[in-house]
């Protein structure tokens, strides 16, 4: 009775009465791994949208990008009966867990979405003819990012091709600037390796990391790749192992190191650092990559919540809110991706984002838009994994291409 009264009064004064019931008893537990400081600015606009719409936001983060220590926290979650509301899956892995019967359908807050959203992107959002994920924006993967003054103090230019790169990556070296940050975790070294690969052309990485051909797996140019790869490698610092890739990122922002390649979610970290395009920093396409575009697309899906077989209210709210023009704008603008809704106005955003999106709509275009391999767009897990472990291992070594190339073959047969 004295919670009822208590209630009464609360509701008397104002308060709490603009909060359905449904919406004041329904808490969305949200599974994801944004934790750096760019990402967690760009989470927190679709907290703050979710507590406005009355929903109560319990926060699931887990370090470490979308690895391993994720997923092992979301089966644990769902195997115990205690699915998350939402969480954070990409690429193959969205249909893998639909098999297992414990998404919902999310139609009806879906149904402007295939007008909206690149073909390519579309059909990831779906399982068994319906919509079970809702797509954040795209990042673009094949990009280097460099410290605008240490390029300047060496007198180079942004190279286009290895040649050009090792040009500079040995004038960096003998100015006393690390020429290339880097994490060595497996999902970073495989990031440059694709990168490699796409740079032979979009037909190649097609070919290769899509199709799994193992003529071009298998191919001089192949062997070519790791040969790149490893050159690389001598460019960067001994100190690596383990480094979270934003730890690389600020090397390139402090200007202790020349450049990086990584997706552009690392404009998330320059922008937090309160760091200008063009004036500190520079983004550019992976040398021999311009017109090619490796994309990563982040999505939530949505499971099966105890003795509920649809979606629930605070579900279908929040995927509807993901996919807003205003959500799908300044989360990008804070995560240094674009948006993945098509229509959405570019004029915010800097010169990075507005070429990322040139880029974009030229490759859809040219057929030269691929799905990452390394941030779990091209491949199941287990194949990704074993291609993953070739690479880290060749990485981690003095193994020659060769050998790392026959391994590579064997790896793609990986079910």
């Amino acid at each position: 009775m004295k919670f009822r009264a208590i209630m009464g009064a609360l509701c008397a004064a104002g308060l709490m009465c603009g909060v359905t019931a449904a919406q004041a008893a329904e808490s969305l537990e949200v599974l994801h791994w944004w934790t750096s400081g760019g990402e967690s600015k760009a989470v927190g606009v679709l907290k703050d949208d979710m507590t406005k719409q009355g929903y109560t936001w319990k926060d699931f983060a887990v370090a470490g990008g979308a690895g391993a220590a994720a997923m092992t926290a979301l089966k644990t979650q769902v195997i115990s009966g205690n699915a998350p509301s939402a969480a954070q899956i990409k690429g193959p892995l969205i249909q893998e867990w639909a098999d297992q019967g414990v998404l919902v359908p999310i139609d009806s807050a879906a149904t402007d979405w295939k007008a909206n959203l690149p073909p390519q992107i579309d059909k990831i959002m779906h399982a068994g003819g319906h919509y079970v994920a809702a797509p954040f924006s795209v990042h673009r993967v094949n990009w280097v990012w460099y410290n605008k003054a240490a390029l300047d103090k060496v007198g180079a230019k942004v190279p286009t091709t290895w040649p050009e790169f090792f040009a500079v990556a040995d004038k960096l070296k003998a100015a006393g600037i690390q020429p290339v940050a880097a994490g060595g975790q497996p999902w970073q070294d495989l990031t440059l390796w694709e990168d490699v690969v796409l740079s032979q052309g979009a037909d190649f990485y097609k070919k290769a990391l899509v199709d799994l051909d193992q003529k071009t797996l298998t191919s001089q140019q192949m062997v070519g790749v790791f040969d790149t790869v490893r050159k690389i490698e001598t460019y960067m610092d001994n100190g690596r192992t383990g480094r979270d890739w934003n730890l690389a990122t600020a090397m390139v922002i402090n200007g202790k190191a020349g450049m990086q390649f990584m997706g552009d979610w690392a404009k998330g970290e320059f922008a937090n650092a309160n760091k200008q395009p063009g004036t500190d920093y520079i983004c550019a396409a992976v040398p021999g990559t311009a017109k090619s575009y490796t994309f990563n697309v982040d999505s939530f899906v949505f499971f099966q919540q105890k003795g509920q077989k649809e979606a629930t209210p605070g579900q279908l709210a929040l995927a509807k809110t993901i996919m807003s023009p205003a959500f799908q704008e300044q989360f990008s603008l804070y995560k240094g991706s674009i948006p993945v809704r098509l229509g959405v106005s570019m004029d915010k955003f800097d010169s990075c984002g507005k070429q990322s999106y040139a880029d974009e709509q030229t490759a859809i275009k040219s057929g030269g838009y691929e799905p990452s391999l390394a941030h779990g767009m091209a491949q199941p897990d287990a194949t990704a994994g074993a291609i993953t472990d070739v690479v880290t291992k060749f990485m981690n070594s003095t193994q020659d291409s060769k050998s790392a190339v026959e391994a590579l073959a064997k790896a793609a047969k990986t079910k």
